[in-house]
């Protein structure tokens, strides 16, 4: 079927095939590309929260922690304010307030934590053991079900650099009184200076990520399927006049002189202005009207070399022609008895009188 399609339809066939086959292959880098970067934009927005909750965590500990911590040994109730990371979690938790922030979780999730909604699961523990094996990690991120749906987090260690934290999670024996008769004795203990005790972590909606490929994606798709709309329809009409235009009349001709039905004749002259003015040009297809021109000029000799031949031919066989009728005349049997009668007459006339 393609092979008795129209030139232009092969091209336009031939180039939809090339624009899909690129959508496609496009489409598919694009999409990785455009997840790629939308992690990447979801981690550094994961990365500045937690760079804010440091910033409280750092101020609680600087400034709350060092106002109440002489009076923790003295005051009959413990002040959970002044723990940063209380502050820190309770600030986030304000924060999720705001529409843009509702569905974002933040955790300390941490393997001996003080209070029990810290603890780290199965899967942040293999993160913090990952964050102990590899020191220079500082960042890990990806994918993850919870609760039946799906989230992104991203986190990063956390590691215990303040003497001052060992007070209430050294030993029970150095905590404040105040402090072991909220949290009690079992949880919390047995921290270490300079090592990984927890990851923090943030998570995010996967529609948070995904919303932003489908969009940028799609935005693509929907330029791209202009742009190609636009070459095809492009490409057919310079295809159509520089190209079709031009071999029309070169295919009308070189028919015409296959099947020997071309006649110099008026229409033949019009057709054989359009194929001049092609041959005029510098491309290929000048080239091949220069050779069609040539072609016809053949032709027209040779027609005309064959219709002079024909009327040369014609009279020889009128004059040949004329010629045996003559001879079958003499030849007959009554012209003979004319011609003896004729002489005998001559005879007769040319006898003197008696």
């Amino acid at each position: 079927m393609i092979g008795h399609s129209k030139l232009a339809t092969k091209f336009t066939l031939l180039l939809s095939l090339v624009f899909i086959g690129a959508i496609l292959m496009s489409s598919f880098a694009l999409s990785k590309a455009l997840e790629h970067r939308a992690e990447d934009e979801i981690n550094y927005r994961g990365q500045l929260l937690i760079q804010m909750i440091n910033s409280v965590r750092d101020y609680t500990a600087n400034h709350v922690t060092t106002l109440v911590a002489p009076n923790l040994e003295t005051q009959q109730n413990f002040i959970p304010e002044s723990i940063p990371s209380f502050a820190a979690r309770e600030v986030f938790e304000n924060l999720r307030k705001n529409k843009e922030y509702r569905d974002y979780f933040y955790k300390d999730a941490t393997l001996n934590p003080t209070n029990i909604r810290d603890k780290a699961d199965e899967f942040e523990t293999q993160l913090i053991e990952r964050f102990r094996n590899e020191p220079g990690l500082k960042i890990l991120s990806g994918f993850r079900n919870m609760y039946g749906d799906e989230l992104f987090y991203s986190a990063r260690p956390f590691t215990l650099k303040d003497s001052s934290c060992l007070r209430c999670h050294g030993t029970p024996e150095t905590a404040p009184k105040s402090y072991l008769e909220t949290y009690g004795t079992e949880n919390g203990f047995g921290w270490k200076l300079n090592e990984v005790i927890a990851t923090q972590i943030v998570y995010f909606p996967v529609s948070e990520v995904f919303d932003r490929v489908y969009k940028a994606f799609f935005l693509f798709i929907a330029i791209f399927i202009s742009v190609f709309t636009l070459v095809i329809f492009t490409f057919n009409h310079l295809l159509k006049r520089n190209v079709l235009q031009p071999i029309k009349p070169m295919a009308q001709l070189a028919q015409k002189i296959s099947t020997d039905t071309f006649v110099f004749d008026r229409n033949e002259k019009v057709e054989l202005r359009n194929l001049v003015a092609i041959a005029k040009r510098n491309d290929e297809l000048g080239q091949l009207g220069q050779v069609f021109l040539r072609m016809v000029h053949q032709v027209y000799t040779r027609e005309q070399r064959l219709k002079k031949q024909m009327q040369e031919l014609s009279i020889q066989i009128d004059e040949t022609k004329k010629a045996r009728q003559v001879a079958e005349i003499v030849d007959a049997e009554y012209f003979q008895n004319l011609s003896v009668q004729a002489k005998e007459i001559r005879k007769k006339w040319a006898e003197p009188d008696s």
